[in-house]
């Protein structure tokens, strides 16, 4: 059975440590989990992200973490969808859990109307019709570990895109951000985006079996003393 939690709205650093202690500690019998959750702003910059990228981060932080990709911007107003999968025992490989990433915003998004397609040359989910055509809402940086993935994709609902400009997203220059909200009213609450994303990629993943819960806050505990133990 794969729990899907969600976590709330919470500090980046704080998930991403979580869930890279929860891949590092895993065994072949621990439970897939999906984790879903708001992020205070933040720039986050990928394992292979260069300076140039980051035009006027001012007063919001840059994390430099292991997922690939170059840099992005999470904040409130958008839903991160993190897939914490054992791929071998689910006999997913990297690319079909990209693809699936990218299947299941799509078909989340046409449920409210919203014609969107993945790119062949770059990772994630953009407009595919109308005046937006092209504009990106949907971003994707993945990391596997010990056969395990962590990290994942950040859907644009009702946020404040504007610190998108002080970035090249994704190592683009002049690449378009959009949100729901520009597309569809009344805006989608995160809740029911968050379901729906959710329930496209366990199917298209063949994980249908779920429990939705709150946080862990045992992994959160435990990755803060291993923390404390590695610093002392």
């Amino acid at each position: 059975m794969t729990t899907v939690r969600d976590l709330g709205r919470r500090g980046y650093e704080t998930v991403w440590r979580a869930m890279s202690h929860y891949t590092d500690t895993r065994d072949a019998d621990s439970p897939d989990e999906i984790w879903c959750v708001e992020h205070e702003p933040v720039f986050t910059q990928g394992q292979a992200g260069r300076a140039e990228h980051l035009l006027n981060p001012g007063d919001i932080p840059v994390v430099q973490v292991d997922r690939g990709g170059q840099v992005t911007y999470h904040g409130p107003g958008q839903l991160v969808v993190y897939p914490l999968l054992d791929l071998r025992r689910a006999k997913v490989g990297v690319r079909e859990l990209v693809t699936a990433l990218e299947s299941a915003t799509v078909a989340m998004l046409a449920e409210f109307g919203i014609r969107a397609a993945p790119r062949a040359d770059a990772p994630g989910v953009y407009l595919s019709e109308g005046p937006r055509a092209g504009n990106k809402i949907a971003s994707i940086g993945l990391r596997v570990r010990r056969g395990c993935s962590f990290h994942g994709i950040a859907i644009n609902i009702d946020m404040d895109l504007a610190p998108f400009l002080r970035i090249n997203p994704c190592g683009y220059a002049g690449l378009q951000m959009v949100q729901m909200a520009e597309l569809v009213q009344p805006v989608p609450g995160w809740q029911a985006v968050a379901e729906i994303t959710v329930r496209e990629l366990l199917g298209t993943l063949n994980l249908s079996e779920t429990r939705w819960e709150t946080a862990d806050e045992s992994i959160f505990t435990a990755c803060s003393a291993a923390k404390e133990t590695s610093n002392g």
